[in-house]
């Protein structure tokens, strides 16, 4: 496997079943990753249409590694999607969960809502007689005992009525954003941009599940399936360690390149007007 490191973030090239199996027990905080959904998207490398029961057999094997590597008061947040189509997906991959953690929260990724006739946010559109647009995901938040405490006003959001600040005892204009998260796509204007790659998340929901689980200089933050490198760019923004691991090389090095990028001052804010 080839590594190389950036800002205390490592990309790793390769298996992330072959590279978790080499990892010591107890050993990363944070995990955060969405794996590919077995709904035959077109990624650059991946064949993502492997039998159902061969799918299900592998990602089981790649979440019980998990379980072992990360440590006892560790966070693991799997997200996944579905279809219209296909909307078990999701529920099924989360199952496979329930003999080696405990789901702590179920949280729901809302990328597009509509509020008194205005849209917020984006989604793909459909050209259907049988359906709704789906404009939200799964993700679902794991640890080993489900005793895990978590920094509910680190993602928190200001009350509305600021006299529940005083009524309700809050040391500060925060209070929980509860389990519904309103995360919209920043407008992309193609694929390059994106690194073709068809299923990228914003930076901010790595940034929230960080902040939700906790984090300092020392934290190690983990996806094994890094893609074009979102959970990286998290980890780096937030001043953690990051470790991404993916087999394609095409996506490890447009990964590397958006977080050299990070680095280089001069370009900083035209990079994040971009993203």
């Amino acid at each position: 496997m080839k590594e190389i490191e950036i800002n205390n973030q490592k990309l790793v090239t390769g298996d992330c079943h072959k590279w978790l199996k080499g990892q010591d027990d107890n050993t990363i905080d944070i995990v955060v990753t969405s794996p590919p959904y077995n709904l035959k998207i077109n990624y650059n490398k991946y064949k993502d249409n492997k039998d159902i029961a061969a799918y299900f057999e592998w990602l089981h094997s790649i979440f019980s590694e998990v379980n072992r590597v990360m440590t006892d008061s560790g966070s693991f947040f799997l997200n996944m999607g579905g279809t219209n189509v296909n909307p078990w997906i999701p529920m099924d991959v989360g199952h496979l969960c329930r003999d080696i953690f405990t789901l702590q929260n179920h949280i729901i990724w809302i990328k597009s809502i509509s509020i008194d006739g205005y849209t917020y946010g984006h989604f793909k559109p459909i050209n259907s007689g049988r359906f709704l647009n789906h404009t939200f995901e799964h993700l679902f938040h794991f640890t080993k005992e489900g005793d895990v405490l978590i920094n509910r006003l680190e993602i928190g959001v200001p009350f509305a009525d600021k006299s529940n600040i005083k009524r309700y005892k809050h040391g500060k204009d925060l209070h929980c954003r509860g389990d519904c998260w309103h995360i919209p796509y920043e407008t992309i204007i193609d694929k390059a941009s994106k690194g073709k790659h068809p299923a990228i998340f914003p930076i901010s929901l790595p940034e929230y599940c960080v902040k939700l689980a906790g984090f300092d200089k020392d934290t190690i933050v983990c996806d094994p399936f890094v893609g074009t490198g979102t959970t990286l760019v998290a980890s780096s923004n937030l001043g953690t360690h990051g470790i991404g691991i993916d087999i394609d090389p095409h996506y490890i090095k447009f990964a590397y390149k958006r977080l050299k990028k990070l680095n280089d001052q001069e370009n900083l804010d035209e990079y994040l007007r971009k993203e």
